[in-house]
Protein backbone atom coordinates (compact mmCIF):
# COMPACT_ATOMS: atom_id res chain seq x y z
CA UNK A 1 0.00 0.00 0.00
CA UNK A 2 2.83 2.39 0.89
CA UNK A 3 4.47 1.73 -2.47
CA UNK A 4 1.16 2.49 -4.16
CA UNK A 5 0.92 5.93 -2.56
CA UNK A 6 4.56 6.67 -3.40
CA UNK A 7 3.90 5.72 -7.00
CA UNK A 8 0.71 7.77 -7.04
CA UNK A 9 2.60 10.80 -5.74
CA UNK A 10 5.20 10.42 -8.47
CA UNK A 11 2.52 10.16 -11.13
CA UNK A 12 0.66 13.23 -9.84
CA UNK A 13 3.91 15.18 -9.60
CA UNK A 14 4.84 14.20 -13.14
CA UNK A 15 1.44 15.27 -14.47
CA UNK A 16 1.75 18.62 -12.65
CA UNK A 17 5.21 19.14 -14.07
CA UNK A 18 4.21 18.31 -17.65
CA UNK A 19 1.07 20.45 -17.48
CA UNK A 20 3.11 23.36 -16.09
CA UNK A 21 5.83 23.38 -18.73
CA UNK A 22 6.60 25.92 -21.41
CA UNK A 23 9.42 25.98 -23.93
CA UNK A 24 12.33 28.37 -24.37
CA UNK A 25 12.41 30.25 -27.70
CA UNK A 26 15.25 29.13 -29.99
CA UNK A 27 16.38 26.16 -27.90
CA UNK A 28 12.97 24.52 -27.41
CA UNK A 29 13.98 23.39 -23.92
CA UNK A 30 11.08 22.49 -21.63
CA UNK A 31 10.94 24.58 -18.46
CA UNK A 32 8.86 24.64 -15.29
CA UNK A 33 6.32 27.45 -15.40
CA UNK A 34 3.57 27.34 -12.75
CA UNK A 35 2.89 31.09 -12.56
CA UNK A 36 0.40 32.65 -15.03
CA UNK A 37 1.95 35.28 -17.28
CA UNK A 38 -0.65 37.82 -16.16
CA UNK A 39 0.43 37.35 -12.54
CA UNK A 40 4.10 37.74 -13.45
CA UNK A 41 3.35 40.95 -15.37
CA UNK A 42 1.28 42.41 -12.54
CA UNK A 43 4.00 41.82 -9.97
CA UNK A 44 6.67 43.03 -12.38
CA UNK A 45 4.97 46.36 -12.96
CA UNK A 46 4.50 46.84 -9.21
CA UNK A 47 8.09 45.96 -8.31
CA UNK A 48 9.44 48.08 -11.17
CA UNK A 49 7.43 51.08 -9.98
CA UNK A 50 8.64 50.56 -6.41
CA UNK A 51 12.24 50.34 -7.60
CA UNK A 52 12.04 53.63 -9.49
CA UNK A 53 10.59 55.36 -6.43
CA UNK A 54 13.45 54.12 -4.28
CA UNK A 55 16.36 54.67 -6.68
CA UNK A 56 17.75 57.72 -8.41
CA UNK A 57 17.13 57.94 -12.14
CA UNK A 58 20.20 59.28 -13.94
CA UNK A 59 20.25 62.94 -14.94
CA UNK A 60 22.78 62.20 -17.69
CA UNK A 61 20.61 63.06 -20.69
CA UNK A 62 23.08 61.79 -23.30
CA UNK A 63 23.55 58.33 -21.77
CA UNK A 64 19.85 58.09 -20.92
CA UNK A 65 19.00 58.75 -24.56
CA UNK A 66 21.49 56.08 -25.65
CA UNK A 67 19.81 53.53 -23.37
CA UNK A 68 16.43 54.39 -24.88
CA UNK A 69 17.75 54.20 -28.45
CA UNK A 70 19.41 50.82 -27.96
CA UNK A 71 16.41 49.51 -26.04
CA UNK A 72 14.02 50.64 -28.75
CA UNK A 73 16.02 48.94 -31.49
CA UNK A 74 16.24 45.68 -29.56
CA UNK A 75 12.52 45.87 -28.76
CA UNK A 76 11.78 46.07 -32.49
CA UNK A 77 14.11 43.15 -33.14
CA UNK A 78 12.47 41.04 -30.44
CA UNK A 79 9.01 41.72 -31.83
CA UNK A 80 10.22 40.81 -35.30
CA UNK A 81 11.88 37.61 -34.09
CA UNK A 82 8.82 36.51 -32.14
CA UNK A 83 6.54 37.26 -35.09
CA UNK A 84 8.73 35.28 -37.49
CA UNK A 85 8.63 32.32 -35.10
CA UNK A 86 4.87 32.60 -34.47
CA UNK A 87 5.35 33.47 -30.79
CA UNK A 88 4.03 37.03 -30.71
CA UNK A 89 1.40 35.96 -28.17
CA UNK A 90 4.21 35.64 -25.61
CA UNK A 91 4.64 39.41 -25.76
CA UNK A 92 1.00 40.05 -24.87
CA UNK A 93 0.75 42.56 -22.04
CA UNK A 94 4.31 43.88 -22.52
CA UNK A 95 4.73 47.57 -21.66
CA UNK A 96 8.31 48.27 -22.63
CA UNK A 97 10.28 50.83 -20.67
CA UNK A 98 14.00 51.58 -20.54
CA UNK A 99 15.64 53.39 -17.63
CA UNK A 100 19.12 54.42 -16.56
CA UNK A 101 19.69 54.68 -12.82
CA UNK A 102 22.58 56.44 -11.13
CA UNK A 103 24.66 53.77 -9.39
CA UNK A 104 28.25 52.57 -9.33
CA UNK A 105 27.03 48.97 -9.51
CA UNK A 106 27.94 47.00 -12.62
CA UNK A 107 24.44 45.78 -13.22
CA UNK A 108 21.44 45.60 -15.54
CA UNK A 109 18.21 43.62 -15.57
CA UNK A 110 14.91 43.11 -17.33
CA UNK A 111 11.69 42.16 -15.58
CA UNK A 112 8.72 40.52 -17.34
CA UNK A 113 6.83 42.91 -19.57
CA UNK A 114 9.95 44.62 -20.89
CA UNK A 115 10.87 46.66 -17.82
CA UNK A 116 14.60 47.28 -18.34
CA UNK A 117 17.04 49.05 -16.03
CA UNK A 118 20.68 49.78 -16.79
CA UNK A 119 22.97 50.97 -13.97
CA UNK A 120 25.36 53.79 -14.88
CA UNK A 121 28.23 51.79 -13.38
CA UNK A 122 28.20 49.39 -16.32
CA UNK A 123 28.58 52.09 -18.99
CA UNK A 124 32.39 52.38 -18.74
CA UNK A 125 32.51 48.68 -19.64
CA UNK A 126 29.95 48.77 -22.45
CA UNK A 127 31.76 51.82 -23.92
CA UNK A 128 29.35 52.43 -26.82
CA UNK A 129 25.94 51.57 -28.28
CA UNK A 130 27.05 48.14 -29.51
CA UNK A 131 28.48 47.23 -26.10
CA UNK A 132 25.28 48.38 -24.45
CA UNK A 133 23.33 46.25 -26.93
CA UNK A 134 25.23 43.20 -25.67
CA UNK A 135 24.02 43.86 -22.13
CA UNK A 136 20.46 44.86 -22.98
CA UNK A 137 20.04 42.07 -25.52
CA UNK A 138 21.23 39.57 -22.92
CA UNK A 139 18.95 40.85 -20.17
CA UNK A 140 15.91 41.10 -22.46
CA UNK A 141 16.64 37.56 -23.63
CA UNK A 142 16.27 36.35 -20.03
CA UNK A 143 12.77 37.86 -19.99
CA UNK A 144 11.79 36.51 -23.42
CA UNK A 145 13.01 33.04 -22.41
CA UNK A 146 10.93 33.41 -19.23
CA UNK A 147 13.86 32.45 -17.05
CA UNK A 148 12.43 34.58 -14.25
CA UNK A 149 9.16 32.64 -14.25
CA UNK A 150 11.15 29.42 -14.18
CA UNK A 151 13.26 30.57 -11.22
CA UNK A 152 10.23 31.92 -9.37
CA UNK A 153 8.40 28.63 -9.97
CA UNK A 154 11.37 26.70 -8.61
CA UNK A 155 11.63 29.05 -5.65
CA UNK A 156 7.95 28.75 -4.76
CA UNK A 157 8.24 24.97 -4.81
CA UNK A 158 11.50 24.81 -2.88
CA UNK A 159 11.30 27.73 -0.45
CA UNK A 160 7.59 28.38 0.05
CA UNK A 161 6.17 24.89 -0.14
CA UNK A 162 4.66 25.18 -3.58
CA UNK A 163 2.39 28.14 -2.78
CA UNK A 164 0.75 30.00 -5.62
CA UNK A 165 2.35 33.41 -6.11
CA UNK A 166 -0.71 35.36 -4.97
CA UNK A 167 -0.98 33.17 -1.86
CA UNK A 168 2.73 33.60 -1.15
CA UNK A 169 2.35 37.37 -1.47
CA UNK A 170 -0.41 37.43 1.14
CA UNK A 171 1.10 34.91 3.57
CA UNK A 172 4.83 35.46 3.06
CA UNK A 173 5.17 38.93 1.48
CA UNK A 174 8.73 39.61 2.66
CA UNK A 175 10.03 36.21 1.54
CA UNK A 176 8.23 36.50 -1.79
CA UNK A 177 9.62 39.96 -2.51
CA UNK A 178 13.10 38.78 -1.54
CA UNK A 179 12.75 35.83 -3.92
CA UNK A 180 11.61 38.13 -6.72
CA UNK A 181 14.46 40.61 -6.24
CA UNK A 182 16.98 37.78 -6.10
CA UNK A 183 15.63 36.17 -9.25
CA UNK A 184 15.90 39.42 -11.22
CA UNK A 185 19.17 40.64 -9.73
CA UNK A 186 17.68 43.89 -8.46
CA UNK A 187 20.10 45.72 -6.20
CA UNK A 188 22.91 43.17 -6.37
CA UNK A 189 26.43 44.14 -7.38
CA UNK A 190 26.68 41.17 -9.73
CA UNK A 191 23.09 41.08 -10.92
CA UNK A 192 24.18 40.69 -14.52
CA UNK A 193 25.27 37.11 -13.97
CA UNK A 194 24.40 35.90 -10.46
CA UNK A 195 20.63 35.29 -10.47
CA UNK A 196 20.54 32.73 -13.27
CA UNK A 197 21.98 29.27 -13.74
CA UNK A 198 24.71 28.46 -16.22
CA UNK A 199 22.09 27.04 -18.57
CA UNK A 200 20.00 30.22 -18.37
CA UNK A 201 23.05 32.38 -18.96
CA UNK A 202 24.06 30.38 -22.02
CA UNK A 203 20.54 30.61 -23.45
CA UNK A 204 20.42 34.37 -22.82
CA UNK A 205 23.84 34.84 -24.42
CA UNK A 206 22.79 32.97 -27.57
CA UNK A 207 19.38 34.62 -27.88
CA UNK A 208 20.79 38.03 -26.95
CA UNK A 209 23.33 37.79 -29.80
CA UNK A 210 20.48 37.24 -32.24
CA UNK A 211 18.46 40.14 -30.86
CA UNK A 212 21.38 42.59 -31.06
CA UNK A 213 22.24 41.37 -34.56
CA UNK A 214 18.66 41.88 -35.75
CA UNK A 215 18.79 45.34 -34.18
CA UNK A 216 21.75 46.22 -36.39
CA UNK A 217 24.57 45.80 -33.87
CA UNK A 218 27.56 43.62 -34.71
CA UNK A 219 27.34 40.57 -32.39
CA UNK A 220 31.15 40.24 -32.49
CA UNK A 221 31.10 43.14 -30.02
CA UNK A 222 30.00 40.65 -27.34
CA UNK A 223 33.44 39.04 -27.25
CA UNK A 224 35.15 42.30 -26.34
CA UNK A 225 32.53 43.16 -23.75
CA UNK A 226 32.87 39.85 -21.89
CA UNK A 227 36.65 40.10 -22.09
CA UNK A 228 36.40 43.46 -20.34
CA UNK A 229 34.09 41.89 -17.77
CA UNK A 230 36.71 39.19 -17.22
CA UNK A 231 39.34 41.87 -16.61
CA UNK A 232 36.99 43.51 -14.12
CA UNK A 233 36.77 40.20 -12.24
CA UNK A 234 40.58 40.33 -12.08
CA UNK A 235 40.86 36.59 -11.71
CA UNK A 236 38.81 36.59 -8.52
CA UNK A 237 35.79 34.71 -9.88
CA UNK A 238 35.19 31.35 -8.20
CA UNK A 239 35.95 28.10 -10.04
CA UNK A 240 33.21 27.31 -12.54
CA UNK A 241 31.97 24.25 -10.66
CA UNK A 242 31.30 26.49 -7.63
CA UNK A 243 29.61 29.21 -9.67
CA UNK A 244 26.05 29.75 -10.81
CA UNK A 245 27.26 31.13 -14.12
CA UNK A 246 29.77 30.10 -16.79
CA UNK A 247 33.42 30.96 -16.26
CA UNK A 248 34.59 33.91 -18.33
CA UNK A 249 36.66 31.58 -20.52
CA UNK A 250 33.73 29.21 -21.12
CA UNK A 251 31.30 32.04 -21.81
CA UNK A 252 33.57 33.67 -24.39
CA UNK A 253 34.24 30.31 -26.04
CA UNK A 254 30.50 29.58 -26.26
CA UNK A 255 29.76 33.06 -27.62
CA UNK A 256 32.36 32.59 -30.35
CA UNK A 257 30.78 29.22 -31.20
CA UNK A 258 27.34 30.86 -31.47
CA UNK A 259 28.63 33.73 -33.61
CA UNK A 260 28.03 32.18 -37.08
CA UNK A 261 24.37 31.69 -36.20
CA UNK A 262 24.00 35.25 -34.90
CA UNK A 263 25.76 36.77 -37.92
CA UNK A 264 23.06 35.30 -40.19
CA UNK A 265 20.69 37.83 -38.59
CA UNK A 266 23.08 40.79 -38.79
CA UNK A 267 22.33 43.60 -41.20
CA UNK A 268 23.94 47.00 -40.83
CA UNK A 269 21.29 49.73 -40.48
Amino acid sequence: MKKFFVLLSIVIGSVLFVSSCSTVPLTGRSQLSIIPASTMLSMSFQQYGDFLKENKVSADAKNFETVKIVGGRIKTAVEQYMSQNKMSDRLKGYKWDFNLVQSDEVNAWCMPGGKVVVYSGILPITKDEAGLAVVMGHEIAHAIAEHGNERMSQGLLQQLGGMALDEALSKEPAATKELWLTVYGVGTTVGLVLPYSRLHESEADRLGLIFMAMAGYDPNTAVGFWQRMAELNNGQAPPEFLSTHPSDETRIKDIKAAMPEALKYFKKP
